[in-house]
């Protein structure tokens, strides 16, 4: 029997559904977690100053349901509202972001705190891929081909205090770029923040992407650095990733901030508890035509459960939403 977040080999997708010039070989889904991943052969890391090839890939396989999601839906379909609201906004306007150079904070609870280039950050890692699946809060999903390392090794390497229990994350806040930041009406208060228990970090299916589809990761997407927490709502997933810091306390989250009764600080996928506007239950799997939409049942943790419920036992996933 099939396991829920691990992709079988029996089926080959072909290589041009997500990219006309690379293939793809490396981990995928839960396989890392299962001893079965490893790095990309050949691979260097990838930055705003070379966003040329990022290695030579050989073809990946995924179940029928888990079709690659053509990159043009991945890339022109976003939220990413420093950009702006509509899902169009972040492929419209990402070309004003900056992101040569750029530098990581690393702070609080750590014995090596600094600020690190992406050079720093990126360079004794190993790029590995991992096909995701990504759902929305909004009841939409994809799945997407990421490039990137676990977290975890990341922060082993500044050395977490004893007294680290949460990692919270920040995006850039820079408004002459980020059009959405300096609306005049926004529900935000910017800059975006985001957060993780500390064994929610360490978990092998948490991970810091640097590209997606065998390329760079376009502006719209978060480069040059975002998280991917492939069992948790695509909000958690935070993009341009600027300041890292390991904590005592839990962090107060953008969306847990503006709305508490709508968007929890776990977020975990969760079919069973509905968001106040809609349904959880099923989710509609781009691309979906107008006239025949995809909607497919959602499962718990979004397909993962098999690998990270353990890191909730004994909790009540509907009050800690």
């Amino acid at each position: 029997m099939h396991e829920p977040g691990r992709i079988r080999s029996s089926e080959i997708t072909p290589v041009e559904v997500y990219t006309s010039r690379r293939t793809v070989l490396g981990c995928i889904g839960g396989a890392l977690a299962l001893g079965m991943g490893g790095a990309l052969a050949g691979s260097r890391p990838v930055h705003a100053a070379s966003r040329a090839a990022i290695g030579t890939y050989l073809p990946m396989s995924v179940p029928p349901l888990d079709s690659i999601t053509p990159r043009e839906y991945a890339t022109r379909y976003n939220n990413f509202y420093e950009f702006g609201n509509d899902k169009s906004a972040p492929s419209e306007y990402g070309h004003a972001l900056k992101t040569d150079p750029w530098s990581v904070e690393i702070s609080g609870e750590v014995h090596k705190p600094g600020r690190y280039t992406l050079e720093d950050i990126l360079k004794p890692h190993d790029l590995e891929e991992r096909i995701y699946r990504l759902r929305c809060v909004e009841a939409w999903s994809m799945v997407i081909p990421w490039i990137g390392f676990p977290l975890g090794d990341l922060i082993r390497r500044f050395e977490p205090t004893g007294a680290a229990k949460y990692v919270e994350f920040k995006t850039l806040y820079r408004p002459r770029e980020f059009r959405g930041q300096r609306a005049l009406f926004s529900s935000i208060d910017w800059p975006y923040v985001e957060g993780l228990r500390l064994d929610e970090a360490y978990h092998p299916l948490t991970i810091l992407a640097v590209g997606m589809y065998g390329e760079a990761l376009p502006n719209q997407n978060g480069a040059p650095l975002r998280l991917v927490v492939p069992w948790k709502y695509g909000f958690k997933s935070i993009k341009s990733i600027v300041e890292i810091r390991l904590t005592r306390k839990r962090p107060r989250t953008t969306w847990e901030t503006s709305n508490p009764r709508e968007y929890g600080f776990y977020a975990n996928v969760n079919p069973a508890v509905d968001h106040p506007r809609w349904s959880q239950k099923e989710e509609r799997r781009l691309p979906s035509p107008l006239f025949s939409p995809n909607f497919i049942e959602t499962q718990p943790f979004n397909g993962y459960g098999d690998l990270v419920a353990g890191l909730y036992a004994g909790m009540d996933l509907a009050r800690n939403f």
